[in-house]
């Protein structure tokens, strides 16, 4: 492998995590406050959606990540009238979201598109960085890419740094692990799961819409293709840690990049093998760690 080559395998793998990161952080901040969502592909597929209409019909990207964000918090909160106010079971609640929004997106091409099956809109121009972006190796890697990507990336440490070291974070952690001790202590755990729900399906439509406004340019029918259950298992496999969740999502992107560069840097495999990889890797990593991993003790309970 060329350096060259493999500082374009490194750019896409970084390119390619931040749809993921975005809802892997929103939902290992839902989790560590107890509210489970396995309808994470329905909050990234309805933000893709919601993101280039709003996009389109406003000429301005600000508001199609605006709408997207808006679209993502419009499923959580379907979500969480189900399973808040009507007592449903979290993760059956969140495989029938996944389910109505596949039907509702697909219908919407033609309901909201008509007969442009395949409408664009101008996708988010990469942004180097000054001073950085010249860095022979790194730069181009790293710092070349478009703005959300660095958005998404310095979610991380400030995601960490807000469950860890502020009060709702505190209570965000409470209300995950031990709900009636942090009710003792003044904490509205009700109010606490339903922020972080919503949360988690703003950043999860914020992820959906960087799929269709910073690459595709376009929706097309599941464009998020199984990303929000990858996400999810990111969550697990990085032990509901910023840092964890962040290496599982490289872990999973590096496999997607190596995919679509396969055929460029010489790596000659069937393409269906290529394509399955980071699905693959996916349930590879669950069969072999989530065992040993430990979820907040109250993740799922409505109480």
């Amino acid at each position: 492998m060329t350096l060259t080559a493999l500082t374009l395998l490194i750019a896409a793998t970084i390119g390619l995590a931040a749809p993921l990161l975005f809802a892997a952080l929103g939902e290992m901040i839902s989790e560590r406050g107890g509210a489970i969502n396995v309808g994470l592909e329905a909050m990234m597929l309805a933000g893709a959606f919601t993101g280039v209409w709003a996009a389109s019909s406003s000429g301005s990207l600000i508001i199609g990540f605006l709408g997207a964000a808006a679209g993502g918090a419009a499923v959580a909160l379907l979500h969480g009238v189900v399973c808040f106010v009507f007592g449903a079971e979290q993760v059956v609640s969140g495989v029938v979201l996944n389910i109505l929004v596949l039907g509702l997106t697909t219908y919407g091409i033609g309901a909201v598109f008509g007969s442009d099956m395949t409408h664009s809109v101008p996708t988010l121009p990469n942004f180097p960085v000054p001073g950085l972006s010249g860095i022979p190796f790194l730069g181009q890697a790293f710092f070349t890419q478009n703005l959300m990507v660095y958005v998404a990336f310095l979610l991380v440490p400030a995601s960490a740094w807000f469950i860890s070291r502020t009060k709702f974070g505190l209570a965000i952690r409470a209300s995950g692990e031990q709900p009636a001790a942090a009710r003792s202590m003044g904490v509205d755990v009700r109010k606490v799961r339903w922020i972080v729900l919503l949360l988690c399906g703003a950043l999860a439509g914020v992820g959906g819409g960087q799929l269709t406004l910073a690459g595709l340019g376009t929706f097309t029918q599941n464009v998020t293709a199984g990303r929000g259950f990858i996400a999810l298992a990111a969550v697990i496999f990085g032990r509901w840690q910023p840092l964890g969740t962040m290496i599982a999502v490289l872990l999973f992107t590096l496999t997607e990049a190596l995919q679509i560069r396969a055929q460029v840097m010489g790596i000659h495999v069937p393409y269906q093998f290529l394509v399955m990889s980071p699905y693959l890797v996916t349930v590879v990593a669950l069969a072999l760690f989530v065992g040993r991993m430990r979820p907040p003790k109250s993740l799922g309970v409505n109480d």
